[in-house]
């Protein structure tokens, strides 16, 4: 995927005011306008800078791209790297004249599902008000035992001189046992003030995983890549396996192989039910570093007589 540089687009600096944005973007439009302009690709210049636009005017969209586009570097395959975008506050301010499917693949790839649609204008003098949403990185172990974070957010905002900046905004989260990636942490009254005498909106904190350095997830079951003794796997063994809930005993049965997957039930993330540990087995051979190692391998293949790619028949 090509990464599009909105602001060359743009034809501004990257550190340009919103105001500089609304003019460049009002010239340029009158230019290119498919209705007006004689250029030859003037449409598609057109298209370009309505996509470049709809993010450099918006603060919490251009804070999100900013931070994303100082660590590319040209040349490269674009893809966005996992959770790029966590720990930014965004209120949901919608997108212009359509959704992420009238601009393109780049857009969409970042902006597709974590802006939701904002509201029309309310008529009311007093509304309810908006709320606001955030994706937060948490460990496998807060959700297994339930836990009290501090939590850091980034807001975007716009000073007085006209220049996207972000403040910090740190909460203390309580996060529930059990919870699953992709759930939401619902803070009431934490999003935007109400209008009038309407209560504050709510914030919404969507839940990640951060990288685990032994398990994997999926739902509320987990993967655990566990390697054993050539020995255990051929005659059995029971050895000590590592979970979210301690050290537990794992029966290994005689003549397992590499992939063979044993299950610890209800070893998963809490719930009703609770999921459970899936240990995929791994035989990891010990090192011929030294000769007595070499002579006990020479000798294993002189007495086991073991083909291991028979069955591809050579």
């Amino acid at each position: 995927m090509e990464f599009k540089d909105y602001y060359k687009i743009m034809g501004v600096a990257r550190d340009a005011t919103q105001d500089e944005i609304k003019r460049a973007y009002r010239k340029l439009a009158r230019k290119y306008h498919p209705d007006v302009s004689k250029e030859a690709d003037a449409e598609a210049r057109f298209k370009e800078l309505g996509e470049a636009h709809e993010v450099l005017k918006d603060a919490e969209k251009r804070a999100a791209y900013d931070q994303l586009g100082a660590n590319y570097k040209g040349g490269q395959e674009f893809r966005p790297p996992p959770d790029w975008n966590a720990g930014f506050e965004f209120s949901g301010g919608g997108f212009a004249g359509g959704d992420a499917a009238d601009y393109s693949d780049f857009f969409a790839s970042l902006f597709g599902r974590e802006f939701r649609a904002g509201g029309a204008g309310r008529a009311s003098p007093h509304a309810k008000g908006e709320d606001h949403h955030a994706k937060v990185l948490i460990d496998l172990e807060d959700t297994y035992h339930g836990a009290t974070r501090t939590i850091t957010l980034r807001v975007p905002a716009v000073d007085t001189q006209g220049h996207v900046i972000t403040r910090e905004r740190v909460l203390n989260v309580t996060i529930p046992k059990g919870i699953r990636a992709g759930q939401h942490i619902r803070l009431s009254g934490q999003g935007s003030a109400g209008i009038g005498k309407g209560q504050a909106g709510d914030l919404y904190l969507e839940v990640e995983f951060r990288a685990h350095p032994l398990y994997r997830v999926d739902g509320r079951d987990l993967y655990l890549d566990l390697p054993v003794a050539p020995w255990e796997a051929a005659l059995g063994a029971t050895v000590k396996v590592p979970t979210l809930g301690g050290i537990v005993e794992l029966k290994i049965p005689e003549g397992s192989g590499s992939g063979r997957k044993l299950r610890l039930k209800g070893r998963g993330i809490p719930g009703d039910p609770p999921g459970d540990c899936y240990v995929i087995l791994a035989i990891a051979l010990p090192p011929a570093e030294n000769e007595a190692a070499k002579d006990f391998y020479r000798k294993m293949a002189q007495e086991l007589n073991f083909n291991p790619r028979a069955r591809m028949g050579v």
